[in-house]
């Protein structure tokens, strides 16, 4: 048993590191897909947990949900096996490209190609949010802090200014952590 759950751990996180572009935000949508939807290893809430964890600590956001998963299904071995599998296949292509092929991206197919794939990136990054925000808790305060952090991204993006998403998270947290203490502290009271 234990080692068909880790030939699926590892083909299922390679069939991810293979197939997805744009790197770890494009990359939630298919972990959601294969590992909530599919497959049932976790639950949308432990993949809304792991993936604000995962975007919290060093490392790509894909890779640490990837050894999350791998985890929860076979311990310290299985989150091994699933970070080997998203590491391996981008490993390798890069690689392969980068013995063969000097100018890689000046070659006019290839040119064009990514061209195409960075529209499919934003679109599976867009589709990662959308599905996070439409499964998220329809409490008002959530919602009201990612409402106003996407505000907040968007005019740091169109004055340009130099203000770290970190910076944003952090913020994020200290307001969601103040809101609980001071609604634990009402409900002490009562």
């Amino acid at each position: 048993m234990k080692k068909n759950i880790l030939t699926d751990l590892l083909l299922t996180f390679m069939k991810i590191g293979f197939f997805t572009f744009g790197g770890g935000y494009a990359m939630i949508a298919m972990i959601e897909n294969n590992c909530v939807e599919r497959k049932k290893w976790i639950t949308h809430d432990e993949m809304m947990d792991v993936t604000v964890i995962a975007e919290s600590t060093p490392g790509p956001i894909a890779i640490n949900c990837a050894t999350f998963v791998g985890y929860k299904q076979a311990g310290f071995i299985g989150s091994l096996i699933a970070t080997l599998g998203m590491i391996l296949p981008s490993f390798a292509v890069i690689y392969t490209i980068s013995m063969f092929l000097d100018n890689f991206l000046e070659i006019t197919l290839i040119a064009n190609a990514f061209k195409g794939i960075k529209i499919a990136v934003g679109v599976l990054i867009l589709d990662a949010a959308i599905t996070m925000i439409k499964k998220m808790h329809k409490k008002i305060i959530p919602r009201t802090i990612m409402a106003c952090s996407a505000v907040v991204m968007l005019v740091i993006n169109i004055f340009a200014l130099n203000f770290s998403s970190i910076s944003l998270m952090i913020v994020a947290a200290i307001v969601s952590l103040s809101i609980f203490l001071v609604q634990s502290r009402k409900g002490g009271a009562k």
